[in-house]
């Protein structure tokens, strides 16, 4: 129950966003498009860093090994993972008139989620393999910062839920189905966990490879989108000011409760 819990709490964050479509105006300030942006990057950025990468290499030395080369092939395996998918999934990007991907006859709303469901993977796969650290007792990952984890990933899921559920409304889509679609693009973050779990279960002592790997996925999403968007246009310091606030968040609360 606690588990499950735990791996539904994002996606929670997802949906409360997108929930803010009946609540809002038809299109977002775009000062506040700005700043949820850069805090989804900064919260993504510190979750990478305590929750995945310092784990990393912590689990490798108790292992025995050298304590770099897990962090260092796991982090380029997500990030190369992240660019297959990217190459391949056609999608498209808030201010973007170019889809991206393989050629595919799909609507622009339809395009928009996919963008969304794309960079939720790799936040699902760190919340999942985070978990399987803790319940398997290794390199101090403990539930609360497991739970911490996911809390951090709820609380920037909620700006990108409205992120999401406000463009599809501004083209036109009715607010409940703009909610819909919001609230699906992160049901592959519960799904996603669940199946890293699984995975991570049977291959122990490929943890630390997969708690790097999730961080480099969840990298490539910030480099590639989340930073690029804020920083595009006016109200690029908005953004800037963003990625600090989630950077400072996410740390706090990994170090407080982990």
């Amino acid at each position: 129950m606690q588990l499950a819990l735990g791996l539904l709490i994002p996606f929670a964050g997802t949906t409360l966003g997108s929930a803010m479509v009946f609540l809002m105006r038809r299109e977002m300030n775009k000062k506040l498009e700005k700043l949820l942006l850069g805090f989804a990057a900064g919260v993504m950025i510190a979750a990478s860093v305590w929750s995945l990468l310092i784990p990393a290499i912590d689990m490798a030395g108790e292992q025995g090994r050298t304590a770099w080369i897990p962090a260092a092939v796991g982090f380029l395996g997500g990030m190369a993972f992240l660019l297959v998918l990217d190459s391949l999934i056609p999608h498209l990007h808030l201010e973007s008139a170019q889809p991206e991907g393989i050629e595919a006859p799909l609507k622009k709303t339809t395009m928009l989620v996919l963008a969304v469901t794309l960079h939720n993977i790799p936040e699902g796969m760190s919340v999942g393999v985070t978990f399987a650290g803790a319940l398997f007792g290794h390199a101090g990952i403990t539930m609360a910062g497991a739970f911490a984890l996911a809390v951090g990933i709820a609380i920037q899921n909620f700006p990108e839920g409205a992120i999401i559920s406000m463009p599809l409304r501004s083209e036109g889509m009715p607010r409940f189905r703009a909610f819909t679609y919001g609230s699906l693009s992160g049901i592959v973050e519960p799904v996603g966990a669940a199946v890293t779990i699984l995975l991570a279960s049977r291959i122990v002592p490929a943890l630390p490879y997969l708690l790097a790997f999730a961080a480099g996925a969840m990298i490539y999403v910030v480099v590639e989108e989340l930073i690029p968007e804020s920083q595009t246009g006016e109200h690029s310091n908005v953004g800037t000011i963003g990625v600090a606030l989630g950077f400072v968040i996410m740390m706090i609360l990994d170090v407080a409760l982990g």
